[in-house]
């Protein structure tokens, strides 16, 4: 009798509302939350339903669903896939072996430079807003074309997904390539394979670039380096709307560039994500790479773009404390472990208590790791805190004569300058979930004794 699959997230049913579901939720963001009447749209905010209403408050394309799609934007969009591409493969790179695979025993090996590519690609940016100011060209056709950039990748993110599936099946067992099913995504059913990634490490090889390995180049480069330079667009759509650049938005696009920059200067420590070792590449890593984060993660920026909030010293100090120590309790965690697994006599470790598995490894029960089983992921929460409180209370109604003002839209904002934050926790806490699965299905028994020496999950006294 064949054992029954372990589904996620809904099993087929949940695959699918969300392989079609997220991208209508991505366009809605950008709808309801816009520069032509409100955040969010008045009509919405009243309940005025009716489609000719909420079609004359949002930035509807004048010739419909027609102007999602712009050949022009597509093909600027592509342009910048093929520079991010370019950028990895003539500077220079560090080259990793990563974790060894369960079929061969063989490690892959890794190439990054993420982190100098994005350097590259804000620098020009940089020098063309010295010369041109917040007119220059980048942001000014981000800004105009915001739609139509999204729709591209979207498009892009389907047309990725549906390759990496395809080529999946013609992974066979034992081969000289290197390649590997993922676990989780050899169901047999079409829709949530086609979402939760068939092939572990799927891999191209282009003309002149050589052999790419896709998931990690997804996760690492396009995404990423875009959610700092949509920022950066819209801190100069705030400048040419208000004729400055307020502390919120400077302090928005500091810390997220930080978070953008950190994770790619750090990029190697991905080898030991669970996105790495154990998921496929399908829809839900591809889709969050390349639309989610970007578009999602700089709502804040676009918000702050047209409605400005000034925090002050104190605000700033303020938001600035929580971003630093959940940025501190977050590295602490990650570098107890990384130091314990590797030397687990040095002496920032020696002394810290541990269970002995049958396995032969061991399970760390003290400092960080003996507070809760993840504080590292409390800690990388509470760095998101800041990016949604910057925004402040928001809403705002623009009005026929130009002015934006907060009005009766005052606090309904939250739900898009906030969103972030409350999706983030609980995307940690499913990986939370998923996490313990996968250890207790390695460590048995080792596993029951850690959780009880070990009670809490995430968050001390809460979770």
């Amino acid at each position: 009798m064949a054992q029954k699959h372990n589904y996620e997230f809904g099993g087929p049913i949940g695959a699918a509302a969300i392989t079609f579901g997220l991208p209508l939720l991505v366009a809605f963001f950008y709808f309801a939350c816009n520069d032509i009447s409100g955040c969010p749209a008045p009509a919405l905010l009243r309940l005025e339903l009716a489609w000719d209403t909420i079609r004359a408050q949002i930035p509807w394309p004048a010739d419909g669903l027609a102007g999602f799609v712009s050949l022009e934007a597509t093909g600027w969009v592509a342009a910048y896939y093929v520079l991010s591409m370019a950028l990895y493969v003539v500077l220079p790179a560090h080259e990793v072996l990563g974790t060894k695979l369960k079929e061969s025993g063989k490690p892959l090996n890794y190439r990054f430079n993420s982190f100098s590519s994005t350097l590259v690609q804000v620098v020009a940016c940089a020098v063309g807003t010295y010369i041109y100011g917040a007119d220059f060209v980048v942001w000014r056709y981000i800004d105009e074309n915001y739609l139509q950039i999204l729709t591209a990748n979207i498009i892009l993110a389907y047309a990725i997904s549906v390759y990496v599936y395809v080529a999946s099946f013609s992974v066979k067992p034992r081969n000289k390539e290197l390649r590997e099913l993922a676990e989780g995504g050899t169901s047999g059913n079409l829709i949530y394979d086609f979402y939760i990634g068939r092939e572990l490490n799927p891999r191209v090889t282009l003309p002149l670039c050589g052999e790419i390995d896709i998931k990690t180049w997804l996760e690492m480069r396009p995404g990423l380096t875009g959610w700092l330079l949509l920022d950066l667009a819209f801190m100069a759509k705030q400048y040419n709307r208000h004729g400055f650049v307020s502390d919120s938005m400077i302090f928005v696009t500091a810390i997220q560039g930080y978070y953008v920059l950190e994770g790619q200067y750090a990029e190697a420590g991905i080898l030991s994500m669970m996105d790495i070792i154990s998921d496929g590449l399908g829809f839900m890593l591809t889709f969050g790479d390349i639309v989610w984060v970007p578009f999602i993660y700089s709502t804040q920026a676009r918000y702050l773009a047209v409605y400005p909030v000034h925090l002050g010293p104190l605000g700033l100090a303020g938001l600035f404390s929580v971003f630093a120590l959940g940025l501190y309790i977050f590295r602490a965690a990650n570098t107890q472990k990384a130091v314990f697994r590797k030397e687990p006599n040095h002496p920032s470790v020696a002394g810290l208590s541990y269970i002995q598995t049958k396995r032969g490894t061991r399970l760390l029960t003290g400092g960080w790791w003996g507070i809760s089983r993840h504080l590292n992921y409390f800690g990388d929460w509470l760095q998101s805190l800041p990016f949604c409180l910057a925004a402040g209370l928001s809403g705002y109604v623009i009005q026929a004569n130009g002015q934006v003002e907060q009005g009766d839209a005052r606090g309904w904002g939250i739900a898009f300058t906030c969103f972030y934050s409350l999706y983030f926790g609980i995307l940690l806490i499913h990986r939370e979930g998923r996490d313990d699965a996968a250890c207790q299905k390695k460590y048995g028994d080792d596993w029951e004794k850690y959780k009880r020496v070990v009670k809490w999950k995430i968050v001390p006294g809460i979770y």
